[in-house]
């Protein structure tokens, strides 16, 4: 649910579940086919693994993090990893890059400059499910653009601040 003055964006388990099968079938109604799936940790992780498992296609990771300060609101300096997790062999042939969101775009034109100077790949396209107004790359798939550019509260981020002491008076262990 947007906030009436736009500035942010509520989404439950239900509608996240529901927009990346959303953005699973705008992919599919492209008619690209593609050999294996990248996709960005953290935000991508839970987005990667459904479209892998949609697909059937191996799937990738590529740690990524921009977000520093201010509760991970000011984006500092990007920290790429300089290996790729594959389960098998290596990223190569065409590949599609699945994140959660293109906000600044910063990390996503990153990692793009990046894949395509790896002569193994022989096309790359990038899907996420939310592109903001303010960002400056544009991925091949999404399935929401959000003008107002809000922030964005995931149904996960309950687990940032939640430790195993609090999980323990959860269950009263």
């Amino acid at each position: 649910m947007l906030t009436d003055d736009g500035k942010h964006l509520y989404v439950s388990w239900d509608e996240y579940h529901m927009l990346i099968e959303r953005l699973a079938l705008k992919v599919d109604a492209s008619g690209w086919q593609f050999d294996q799936i990248l996709c960005l940790a953290r935000g991508g992780l839970r987005p990667g693994d459904v479209m892998s498992r949609v697909f059937d296609k191996p799937l990738g990771i590529m740690s990524t993090s921009s977000y520093r300060a201010e509760a991970g609101t000011i984006q500092g300096r990007l920290d790429m990893a300089k290996y790729i997790t594959m389960p098998k062999g290596d990223l190569a042939g065409r590949v599609l890059l699945v994140d959660d969101l293109a906000d600044s775009g910063v990390t996503l034109k990153a990692v793009v400059e990046r894949l395509r100077g790896m002569p193994a790949i022989t096309e790359l396209r990038s899907a996420v499910i939310w592109t903001k107004g303010v960002s400056t790359y544009t991925p091949d798939y999404y399935v929401e653009l959000l003008p107002t550019s809000p922030w964005i509260h995931q149904p996960f981020e309950e687990y940032d601040e939640l430790r195993p002491e609090g999980l323990a008076k959860k269950f009263a262990i």
